[in-house]
């Protein structure tokens, strides 16, 4: 397709709202020489991110490349008691030499970083929520509470010195606080609708607030149809980046909703700002500054929100202040952070339409394209297994980003539980690259899918880490992982020229990240879905990381815990037990049934009761329509599968990725399926592939 230079594209009002668009008013300085974005962290990691960048980077290099072999357990402290369960999405920050941490809880503890002795703790008196990271200054510790209340707690005792509920604005529990200079940044999530905050970090008290989905007579209202601007969503889940000499705050929105789903446009015609859109605001007033929109009238759940990562870097013979921008969409958009353009180019790129949805005609791209895989590929059955990382699941309309939808789902990728998602993201001023972790789990989208869309069962979901060149917006290297690292699996690097992540499985990696190759492992005995840090103490560098797991994508198959670990050379700590490992493929709906109970038969098109054993009496396209979806059978059983004489349409079972079968049936007519060998078989349904089973196949040792 014939791509548009964005600069010609955009012109007069269309500029205003298309794109990168810019108040004419500007930003005003302190008085006194204000904090540098830029500045690594040291012997602290104040606040989540690192820096006021969330670059994510330490300048402490005593433990490098060549000794992080070395790396040993220093303390472990298990801060909840050793509990196995919850939602772990909480990021350590070091202040002083001590950690301040949030649990599945959603307590906070104040650990001492030589010894790991916990130092004080503060229990949620208002039941528990998911925490992303606290943030300390002026003497305070400052967290959420549920029904959106910002905590302000001592530093040095835990004790609570004030409470604010904020109501009004959307919901704010989740998102990590962000402290400077005597205010606190505060994002909100999952909701109808929702603002950037800004409040006072001595009472709570709301300074200012930005509306994602802008009401009448605020900028940005006109892109909405009728009063969709009320179910709008586009709120601001991720915590923003702040540059003091610029004075401005820059918060990335996520998608629009819409009062049926985010997939569903048909009723919000329209650009949709601020969704799906990175926002400049003053960091006084939070007057809008400038705005740059990543994707226009989104359906696709695919909405970009991250925390920004700012840098300066050399651009054509040019230092520039940047900022890095994109995550689910797997590219980045490399923009000046001072006025949103674009110095290496984007391009409104003509997209397929579907007039219903009120779709855009066109997508912004980086001139550089993406640095991860757009389109699925259909990888032919009995091939290699897994296979390519992006191959779709049979029978799924295939499409690319982007590709419209409305009644019949279409698989793309990197879906929207895919690309960079919401880990953090780290540049480092060694190697001057930015580094994400990333997943790749397509999705079907359709106005029959709940939610934001369907991540086919049995798909593999698996990811990888990338390096990007900022100056240049081009891959210098990547490297495929055994799981999807776009969920909280945030990076650091560091002046040793070391990289480090941790996986869904327990382990916490330490790559060269000049070149990506494996220097270390360690296993931390649970899932890891948050950042490692690093601090210093008495010359002493440590790497800290909280191993707890979260649901997403591995569900309950990811191993949770409470485990706050610090590392330094010559530690003694020995790893955790290995937990057992997520489950890679996407589940079937519904538990396993022993093949006995139902004649070693899979009935097409119907549902089953597990409680019952009853098949359902209504054809049914549903996810859960094979009855039953779990099936368990001793190696040797033959399997029979049938489409009833009173269905309507003919049905099938499309084994994959192995390839053993692939059959359509008339109504009233059947298969037979022996499976010889042990392991897991998935099948969806050519008719529609929405219904999903799984074969059980294991070793009868009776």
């Amino acid at each position: 397709m014939a791509r548009l230079q964005r600069r010609t594209l955009l012109k007069g009002t269309a500029a205003a709202a298309l794109g990168a668009s810019l108040a004419p008013e500007t930003a005003t300085a302190a008085d006194a020489r204000p904090e540098r974005c830029t500045n690594p962290a040291g012997g602290d990691f104040p606040k989540v991110g690192g820096n006021l960048g969330n670059q994510n980077y330490s300048a402490l290099r005593r433990v490098d490349r060549d000794n992080v072999r070395r790396l040993g357990g220093a303390w472990l402290n298990r801060i909840e008691g050793g509990i196995t369960t919850g939602t772990n999405q909480s990021t350590a920050v070091a202040v002083d030499g001590v950690l301040y941490i949030e649990s599945a809880l959603g307590n906070v503890f104040a650990v001492d970083g030589r010894t790991g002795a916990a130092k004080w703790k503060y229990t949620q008196t208002h039941g528990t929520l998911t925490r992303r990271g606290v943030a300390v200054g002026d003497g305070k510790v400052f967290t959420h509470g549920r029904g959106s209340r910002l905590i302000a707690l001592d530093q040095e005792t835990g004790a609570v010195v004030w409470e604010k509920q904020i109501t009004g604005y959307g919901n704010a529990e989740k998102v990590a606080v962000t402290h400077h200079d005597g205010m606190l940044l505060v994002g909100t999530h999952d909701g109808d609708r929702g603002a950037a905050l800004a409040l006072g970090a001595e009472d709570g008290e709301v300074l200012w607030h930005f509306w994602g989905a802008p009401g009448p007579g605020e900028f940005g209202n006109d892109t909405w149809e009728g009063d969709s601007w009320q179910t709008g969503g586009a709120t601001p889940w991720m915590h923003p980046a702040v540059d003091p000499e610029l004075g401005l705050v820059y918060w990335a929105f996520g998608n629009a909703r819409g009062a049926r789903s985010s997939q569903d446009g048909s009723e919000r015609g329209g650009l949709n700002l601020f969704s799906s859109a990175i926002v400049a605001l003053d960091l006084r007033t939070g007057a809008y500054r400038w705005h740059f929109q990543s994707i226009h009238h989104g359906i696709w759940d695919m909405d970009n929100t991250m925390a920004p990562v700012l840098a300066d870097v050399r651009i054509r013979d040019r230092t520039r202040k940047i900022v890095i921008y994109g995550s689910k969409s797997g590219m980045y958009f490399i923009l000046d952070r001072e006025n949103g353009t674009a110095p290496l180019g984007v391009d409104e790129v003509p997209v397929p339409q579907e007039p219903r949805q009120k779709t855009w005609p066109t997508q912004p791209f980086p001139r550089q394209g993406a640095w991860t895989e757009t389109r699925v590929v259909d990888q032919p059955l009995g091939t290699s297994v897994p296979g390519d990382p992006n191959r779709a699941v049979p029978n799924y309309v295939r499409g690319s980003l982007y590709d419209p939808h409305w009644d019949v789902p279409v698989l793309s990728i990197p879906g929207h539980g895919g690309g960079a998602d919401w880990s953090h993201q780290s540049f480092s001023h060694r190697t001057g690259l930015v580094y994400t972790g990333f997943g790749y789990v397509a999705a079907a989208h359709s106005l029959t899918e709940s939610s934001n869309g369907l991540r086919p069962p049995g798909e593999y979901q698996t990811g990888g880490i990338v390096a990007v060149d900022p100056s240049t917006n081009l891959v210098r290297w990547k490297k495929r992982m055994p799981y999807s690292l776009a969920h909280g699996n945030g990076i650091l690097t560091t002046a040793g020229d070391l990289l480090l992540i941790g996986q869904p499985d327990g382990y916490l990696l330490a790559l060269d990240a000049g070149n990506g190759r494996e220097r270390w492992r360690f296993q931390t005995g649970a899932a890891i879905s948050s950042s490692p840090i690093s601090y210093e103490i008495d010359g002493e560098q440590y790497i800290a990381v909280y191993a707890g797991g979260t649901g997403i994508p591995y569900g309950n198959s990811a191993p949770r815990g409470d485990f706050l670990w610090a590392f330094k050379l010559g530690g003694k700590v020995p790893p955790a037990p290995v937990p057992v490992p997520p489950t890679v493929r996407r589940p079937v709906s519904g538990g396993p049934v022993e093949g006995a109970v139902v004649n070693n038969t899979v009935v097409l098109a119907r549902t089953y009761d597990a409680a019952t054993g009853e098949v359902g009496a209504v054809e049914s396209t549903a996810v859960n329509a094979m009855a039953p979806t779990h099936l368990r059978v001793p190696v040797g059983t033959t399997v029979t599968f049938v489409n009833p004489a009173d269905n309507a349409y003919v049905h099938g079972a499309t084994q994959f990725f192995e390839g053993l079968f692939d059959v359509r049936l008339r109504p009233g007519e059947s298969c037979t399926h022996t499976f010889t060998a042990a392991g897991e078989y998935f099948f969806n349904d050519c008719h529609s592939p929405r219904p999903t089973g799984k074969v059980e196949v294991y070793q009868d040792t009776a």
